[in-house]
């Protein structure tokens, strides 16, 4: 349903108030007037077109339809550059704007939400946006905001340390958090409310000084980054092990098909449980490399041996191109046809 504010309802209904009241006037003033008459003689007289009285008016109907002449000129006439200071001024647009925002937010589930808008906000937000993942960004700034228009997004502006911020961007039925504001007090605060409102929520939080890691382990982050330690670390083995990277970017970078790197849950239909890796004939039949297994544990089997058996919970890092990995993703969701 469309809400508008009291004031934009309130200009709407002048209209129809000045209908209602001139065709009660005339049909209660002239004897000889029904209520169509009276209807008919309403619209002809606010409209100004006077093709003529329906019948002949008595000195209290000429006067009645003198004030509803003023009435209606004025009324119609204030009403009228009001809408349209509305729809200039960009009112009415931002209205129907945040109505439609809340009703694609109140259909999201599963989605991302991201805490600041910075230049690792916008890097982060460009890298779901790239995957087609639904994701909610909430930053404070109005203006980081104005240019947004990555698809699989909706941008909020707000305060992303505040509960009512965050039950807006639907953290009760996302599937996980991204934190990465300026402020490590900020990602702290907004990474304990995240937890206290949705237990199972997968939080990432970007940290500045590395003595508030633990601080944000222990408020509820699953996981915890330094830019300027990953950078650093980067930019030391782009010098020491250059062919290492350039693997690394070439199985990490969407825009390389032959050869990528993802991870799939073997979920309880899937029909590969039960079966070992050479039984699976994942490599043989789907050109899919398993590089690595997470058991439900936690624990990761690097290179694992063709005789390790695939259970539920299971999560498979594997190597092979888009297309082969993306029918790994679809034999570990589900059992195999036929």
């Amino acid at each position: 349903m469309l809400r508008l504010p009291r004031r934009i309802w309130v200009l709407l209904s002048v209209p129809l108030f000045l209908v209602l009241g001139g065709t009660l006037g005339y049909h209660v003033i002239e004897e000889d007037f029904t209520l169509f008459d009276s209807l008919y003689m309403t619209v002809i007289t606010l409209s100004t077109i006077g093709y003529g009285e329906v019948h002949p008016l008595s000195d209290r109907g000429r006067l009645f339809t003198i004030f509803l002449i003023l009435g209606g000129v004025f009324g119609f006439a204030y009403c009228a550059s009001e809408m349209i200071r509305s729809v200039v001024s960009g009112e009415i647009a931002g209205i129907l704007g945040r109505q439609k925002m809340e009703r694609a937010l109140a259909h999201l589930h599963g989605h991302i939400i991201i805490c600041g808008y910075g230049r690792m906000g916008r890097l982060v937000c460009k890298e779901f946006s790239r995957w087609h993942r639904e994701f909610v960004v909430i930053d404070r700034n109005a203006n980081d905001l104005s240019d947004f228009q990555l698809p699989f997004g909706i941008a909020l502006v707000g305060d992303a340390t505040s509960d009512e911020m965050l039950k807006q961007a639907g953290i009760d039925r996302a599937h996980s958090l991204v934190t990465v504001m300026a402020s490590d007090a900020d990602n702290l605060f907004t990474t304990m409310s995240a937890r206290l409102l949705n237990a199972k929520l997968v939080i990432v939080a970007r940290v500045e000084d590395s003595h508030s890691e633990q601080k944000l382990l222990r408020a509820g982050a699953n996981r915890v980054i330094s830019p300027y330690v990953i950078g650093g670390t980067r930019v030391a083995h782009a010098v020491l092990k250059p062919t290492v990277v350039d693997f690394i970017e070439l199985t990490t970078r969407t825009e390389h098909i032959e050869l990528q790197l993802e991870e799939a849950r073997i979920e309880p239909l899937s029909s590969l449980i039960g079966f070992n890796l050479k039984d699976a004939r994942l490599r043989a039949e789907h050109q899919v490399i398993i590089v690595a297994i997470k058991k439900k544990t936690g624990h990761m089997h690097f290179n694992p041996p063709s005789e390790t058996v695939l259970e539920a919970g299971d999560i498979l890092v594997a190597m092979g191109s888009r297309a082969h990995l993306a029918v790994l993703a679809q034999l570990a969701q589900t059992k195999a046809p036929g």
